[in-house]
């Protein structure tokens, strides 16, 4: 348990999360808070996470001023050591998950977290298996404490699903689910088949961050080249002689917008850059997609040879994961959502080769 609160420790500086969280509180309280809205929301999100970390530091003191009491009293009394095994089996698990969380230093890991799943080739078979799979996580997510909403399901023909797309919601939920990326095998009797024979499915299992969709759009005067010019075309002759139309050139990336159907200059530079301003904002929705794709890793054939895990219910019930080589003898245990050894398996590896690297 001392090297668990050490693991814990050092990193809660509860005086100045105080303080932070107090300024930042105060700012919240003031009348034009909302009037920058991109600055409201990182406050916001500042706030949250400030609150998230003394609840922890909170928790950690709380625990080891319970377990020195009982230690002092178990020294004294050996019939209490009892209660002392007690409380150390009931704090263990938060302080692992805590060891982890304060490991997790990856940029989008405190974040909350698609899901999506896929099933493999294999017809009724796969779509099935994908269908189990959906629950696996849905329980998961109940037994974990998070929130998490169904954001679209396609059913399959005749059984199970085509996919699903699933918002998980709550601290580290990327953190945590993206140990479930990848592809999962599972061999059982099926159900579907009259001859009872035994049948392999896969299905994949897909998660990324979710990030903020607000994207703001600072234009630089510096960075625009506008040429006026007589607009062309029918209109008569005031459109054709006066320099209304614009032309306005994003500098940085080339993005080249014009207007002329109005014939005032002011009226055409103002449309003009609320096309420039919409043709930039895709410009970015273009990065943060091509930024989640490298995130998620390059996409592999869901079939054998890929898998991270493999679920066998017959001839024997094993689930064991191909990465970690950890394994739990109770599948219906694990189909239920218990999969937390799983996820602190592969993270604990993921940590462990960072420090050899």
């Amino acid at each position: 348990m001392n090297k668990k609160f050490a693991s814990c420790g050092g990193t809660f500086d509860a005086r100045q999360l105080s303080s932070q969280l107090a300024q930042l509180t105060e700012e919240t309280q003031r009348a034009d808070f909302w009037q920058d809205r991109e600055r409201a929301r990182q406050v916001m999100a500042q706030v949250r996470a400030l609150e998230a970390k003394l609840s922890t530091d909170k928790f950690l003191a709380e625990a080891a001023e319970e377990l020195q009491v009982l230690g002092e009293l178990a020294a004294e009394d050996p019939a209490a050591e009892e209660e002392l095994d007690q409380a150390i089996a009931r704090l263990a698990p938060r302080l692992a998950r805590l060891a982890l969380e304060i490991k997790m230093t990856g940029e989008y890991d405190a974040n909350n977290a698609y899901l999506e799943i896929h099933p493999g080739a294999g017809g009724t078979e796969s779509a099935d298996w994908a269908n189990m799979l959906l629950r696996m996580y849905l329980r998961w997510c109940e037994r974990r404490g998070f929130t998490a909403e169904v954001l679209d399901v396609q059913d399959a023909e005749e059984a199970g699903i085509k996919a699903a797309t699933v918002l998980v919601r709550g601290e580290y939920a990327y953190g945590y689910l993206k140990a479930e990326n990848g592809i999962h095998r599972l061999v059982r009797i099926s159900p579907f088949d009259a001859q009872g024979r035994r049948h392999t499915s896969f299905a994949s299992v897909h998660v990324y961050p979710e990030v903020d969709e607000e994207v703001s759009v600072t234009i630089d005067e510096k960075d625009l080249r506008i040429d006026r010019f007589c607009a062309s075309g029918p209109g008569g002759q005031g459109v054709n002689t006066t320099y209304s139309a614009v032309r306005v050139t994003h500098l940085p990336t080339g993005i080249v917008v014009s207007c002329q159907n109005e014939r005032s200059q002011i009226k055409n530079l103002a449309t003009a850059m609320k096309v420039l301003r919409a043709r930039l904002f895709e410009l970015e929705q273009k990065k943060r997609e091509e930024e989640l794709e490298k995130i998620k890793g390059p996409k592999k054939e869901t079939a054998w040879g890929n898998q991270i895990r493999s679920y066998v219910l017959q001839p024997y019930r094993l689930v064991k994961d191909l990465r970690t080589g950890y394994e739990v003898g109770d599948a219906d245990r694990v189909l239920d959502g218990d999969l937390d050894g799983f996820i602190e398996a592969y993270l604990r590896q993921q940590v462990l080769e960072a420090q050899q690297a």
